[in-house]
């Protein structure tokens, strides 16, 4: 029968030998400590036989180390974190940790509670896209020697680790090849938010605008309406009033996915008369026709360059070690939805 609540010790004295020895091999340490190979394929084949498993709190408390990191993002189901998740959360695994998912809604109160949470819980580190008024919050977890790493967005005037993408150049390429394509009336529909991924990607289109001079249609909607009927409501009066508009960018998923919602409830040609651009990226977008343009992240390297400094981080000697900043290139994924005009006319109009 399989014991229940097996100890080192049950180990050690159903195999008559000393606990210290018994708890090297199970914590890898049989090498460094000259225990035999035979002794330690003992302990662990038994130890696997009984079914022992190590008390993770006491083993934390002893090696200063949970083997838990959190990933706190603006919302675990928007489809560029969540696929993100995935990719870290196997990482992750691979280096011997397990990963926590939580959203703060983009939230300043709710963010501050969580990160308070996870640090009373011992946590090795913390991922986080954080939301704009926590960099006191961050500060303190720096100061505090607790291992921080910013995603998609950063404070300017705070020195922390960060992995973020080329957010202005992404969206200045963007915006200049649908005016390659013979569009000269861009609208950018965007959120009215002072974070720097998005003032980067609102830079980006207006760099490109006034190199060609360009008239700006710019469309900002508070973020905390987002996905509310007013988010629908005021791209459709913005798209009504703006009858010189031949081309739209959306600077994120949620406001393309209320900005689709709109051209079908009420003028589906717009897909067609208009040209259109998405950053970010999504699989789905490949099987609309017109199959729609976007700016392609390179997740699986994001995901892995977090993972690795999050280990450097956990794992560094040195107190005062530089911070490391990582900015990561995008792809324009060219589809039918960004094609000259003369083209999508031949292609899609009757």
């Amino acid at each position: 029968m399989i014991k229940k609540n097996v100890s080192i010790k049950d180990i050690a004295q159903d195999l008559k030998t000393s606990i210290t020895t018994v708890s090297f091999v199970l914590n890898g340490k049989s090498e460094e400590k000259h225990i035999s190979k035979k002794l330690t394929k003992e302990i662990i084949d038994y130890a696997f036989k009984i079914g022992y498993k190590p008390n993770q709190i006491a083993q934390s408390l002893r090696t200063g180390k949970s083997k838990i990191l959190v990933f706190m993002v603006e919302d675990i189901s928007n489809h560029f974190f969540a696929k993100l998740a995935k990719i870290i959360e196997y990482a992750a695994y691979q280096n011997g940790y397990k990963l926590v998912f939580c959203s703060t809604e983009n939230k300043d109160d709710k963010s501050t509670e969580l990160i308070e949470l996870f640090k009373n819980r011992n946590v090795d580190g913390f991922i986080i896209v954080p939301s704009p008024g926590i960099k006191n919050v961050i500060e303190d977890l720096i100061k505090e020697k607790h291992p921080v790493i910013l995603l998609d967005r950063y404070f300017s005037d705070l020195k922390c680790n960060s992995v973020i993408i080329d957010n202005q150049q992404s969206s200045f390429d963007a915006t200049s090849h649908l005016i390659a394509n013979d569009y000269k009336n861009i609208a950018f529909i965007t959120t009215d938010s002072e974070q720097t991924q998005m003032q980067n990607r609102l830079q980006g289109y207006q760099n490109a605008i006034n190199l060609k001079n360009l008239k700006e249609h710019l469309l900002k909607l508070p973020f905390e309406e987002i996905g509310k009927t007013n988010t629908k409501k005021n791209i459709k009066e913005f798209i009504d009033n703006k009858v010189e508009l031949d081309a739209v960018f959306f600077a994120t998923n949620y406001l393309a996915k209320a900005g689709f919602e709109v051209f079908k409830e009420t003028n589906p040609k717009l897909f067609y008369e208009l040209g259109i651009v998405n950053f970010d990226d999504n699989e789905i977008f490949e099987i609309y026709n017109p199959s729609i343009t976007a700016i392609s992240q390179p997740l699986e390297a994001i995901g892995a360059k977090l993972i690795d400094s999050m280990l450097r981080l956990v794992n560094q000697n040195e107190e005062n070690e530089m911070s490391e900043n990582i900015v990561f290139k995008t792809k324009l994924i060219i589809r039918e939805s960004s094609l000259s005009k003369i083209t999508m006319q031949k292609l899609f109009r009757p």
